[in-house]
C-alpha cells in the first residue's frame, strides 16, 4: 500500500468509497442523509484534483486500487475580526474501504495528512464527524484527536423525529 496526491484515474475509485460514506450516514441518520448518494460527482471530483488548496490523497494497492482517501482543505481567516491569521488544513473526508478496514489504511492516510500540513505551515489539522458514526469517533480519538467545536440541533417536526429516533 502506498499513498500519493490523488489524480484522474482514481475518480471512480474514490466515487465507490463516496457511496459508502454516503450509506453509514444514512443507516444512522435517514431523516438526513440519502440512501443513494455522494457528497461529490465524478466531474466536481476532476475539478476538485485540479485545486492546489484542495488536496486529496488516496492509498493504494499494488495494482492502484483505491483503498481510501482523504479529502483536504486550506484555509485560513487573514485579517478576520475575531479569528487569528492561523493556516489550517480541514479535512473535509476520511475514508476507507469497509472491507478491508483494521488493516491500518486510516492511521497511514491520517498520518500522511499531518505530514502533509506540517510542510505547508499549518497551525492545525481540524475535521468535523458525525457522532452517528461511532467507529469513526473512536478512529479519531485513537488517532489523537479532541473535540473542538460540537453541533448540536432539536428536531421540530414529528414525523421526522420517529424516522430518526
Amino acid at each position: 500500500m502506498y499513498i500519493r496526491r490523488a489524480e484522474e484515474k482514481d475518480i471512480e475509485g474514490i466515487l465507490a468509497l463516496l457511496l459508502q460514506v454516503c450509506r453509514v450516514h444514512h443507516q444512522g441518520r435517514p431523516d438526513l442523509f440519502r440512501a443513494e448518494g455522494r457528497k461529490y460527482t465524478g466531474e466536481q471530483l476532476a475539478v476538485m484534483l485540479k485545486e492546489e488548496d484542495r488536496p486529496i490523497f488516496v492509498a493504494l494497492d499494488e495494482g492502484e486500487k483505491v483503498l481510501g482517501y482523504a479529502f483536504c482543505i486550506l484555509q485560513q481567516h487573514v485579517d478576520d475580526s475575531i479569528l487569528t491569521d492561523i493556516k489550517t488544513l480541514y479535512i473535509d473526508d476520511l475514508c476507507v474501504d469497509g472491507d478491508i478496514r483494521g488493516q491500518h489504511i486510516g492511521s497511514a492516510l491520517y498520518k500522511w495528512v499531518l505530514e502533509f500540513a506540517e510542510r505547508a505551515g499549518c497551525y492545525n489539522v481540524t475535521l468535523n464527524v458525525w457522532s452517528l458514526n461511532e467507529a469513526a469517533v473512536k478512529f479519531y480519538e485513537k488517532c489523537g484527536l479532541k473535540p473542538q467545536k460540537i453541533g448540536m440541533e432539536t428536531i421540530l417536526k414529528e414525523e421526522c423525529r420517529k424516522r430518526s429516533g
